[in-house]
């Protein structure tokens, strides 16, 4: 059961859909056996860790590790989705497993009262917009991503970066009118204001950092450090770093992937994941050539650590607070027991990807 809702709930999108998609099926679960401790788990691996590690339709984390490195965001997209494909099963298994074995004991830590809200939510009278809004909203971004996929595999139109952020994040204000029109009518463009302002708090506040840290780490490269510098001729401060270092670094494969992996996941200590993407990105180019291993698979196994833990798995003050905040359960039991499925879940794609590229 929990590795059918494990999937189910598996989404191509980013953190904001992680709300959406856990006060939907959350409470299905939950009355289904799911203790909510590991529903929750569930969700941070599914779209904090799975789909926000990847960020293959928008490829906002491909783009910030591939223009580090140099390589096209292509080739680190492909293989961030193989990825996290891989760490995102090996953790739901680990999860499940764990799950089995603490099941009484997860179920007694919760406490009953706690359940009301849920029953409360099946006992309510649904009115006929709330039924058509429930099929019209999942049936729309379903489109969205079946568009984004037809123009990725069978067209020469890119929906990458801004322009795929502009699709979702239009489509979303679209719903948000038509949802509105039908709730309060005269009340129409208050309700609508208030709801973006709330958006754009959650998204300063969520990648605020990464602007400015990202302009610290792209000093370490030649091709961006003479625009942010403002002069003609700067050096590449991380490049030439780790060439005076070159000698110290080991140049068995292994020992690189895995100290790049530790990289990423030190860099998502600061609860963003993306704001560390350039430096794991810059470190993949330079590390290349001495290790022998593609800068993109590097760039891939860098951002892996970054987004899983920062971008809201491992850390108590990233992202993972709404989730915990859904599931009723505290952020810190949430985190520790992802800490087992998580790693080992990077461990095992971080050896693959050493197999397989």
């Amino acid at each position: 059961m929990l590795l059918k809702i494990n999937f189910f709930i598996f989404a191509p999108s980013a953190t904001p859909a992680v709300p959406l998609v856990g006060t939907l099926l959350l409470p299905v679960a939950i009355r289904a056996g799911l203790p909510p401790l590991v529903g929750a788990a569930a969700i941070a691996i599914a779209g904090q860790g799975m789909a926000l590690s990847s960020d293959y339709m928008i490829q906002i984390a491909p783009m910030l590790s591939a223009t580090a490195a140099g390589v096209p965001v292509s080739d680190v997209a492909d293989r961030a989705l193989v990825l996290s494909l891989i760490a995102g099963g090996t953790a739901m298994i680990v999860l499940y497993l764990l799950a089995r074995r603490r099941k009484e004991r997860l179920r007694a830590s919760f406490p009953k009262e706690w359940m009301q809200p849920y029953k409360q939510r099946y006992t309510a009278v649904v009115s006929w917009k709330a039924k058509l809004f429930a099929a019209f909203v999942p049936l729309a971004f379903l489109a969205v991503i079946l568009y984004m996929l037809y123009t990725s595999f069978f067209t020469n139109l890119q929906l990458e970066g801004g322009s795929g952020a502009a699709l979702v994040g239009g489509a979303a204000l679209l719903l948000l009118l038509v949802a509105g029109l039908f709730y309060r009518p005269r009340q129409l463009f208050e309700d609508v204001s208030n709801h973006l302002v709330d958006g754009f708090l959650f998204a300063f506040k969520a990648m605020g950092p990464v602007i400015p840290i990202a302009g610290f780490f792209f000093l370490g490269s030649s091709d961006f450090a003479p625009a942010i510098l403002a002069i003609d001729e700067a050096p590449a401060f991380l490049f030439e770093l780790v060439k005076a270092g070159e000698s110290y670094i080991p140049t068995e494969p292994g020992w690189t992937a895995f100290g790049l992996l530790m990289i990423g996941m030190i860099t998502g200590l600061d609860g963003s994941g993306f704001s560390g993407l350039p430096l794991t990105g810059a470190l993949a180019g330079a590390l290349a050539p001495v290790s022998g291993i593609d800068p993109a698979t590097l760039a891939a196994i860098g951002q892996m650590g970054a987004v899983w833990v920062g971008g809201g798995t491992l850390i108590a003050w990233s992202s993972l607070v709404a989730v915990a905040g859904i599931a009723r359960v505290h952020v810190q039991d949430l985190v520790r027991i992802c800490f087992i499925p998580v790693i080992a879940g990077l461990l095992v794609s971080t050896i693959l990807a050493l197999v397989i590229w």
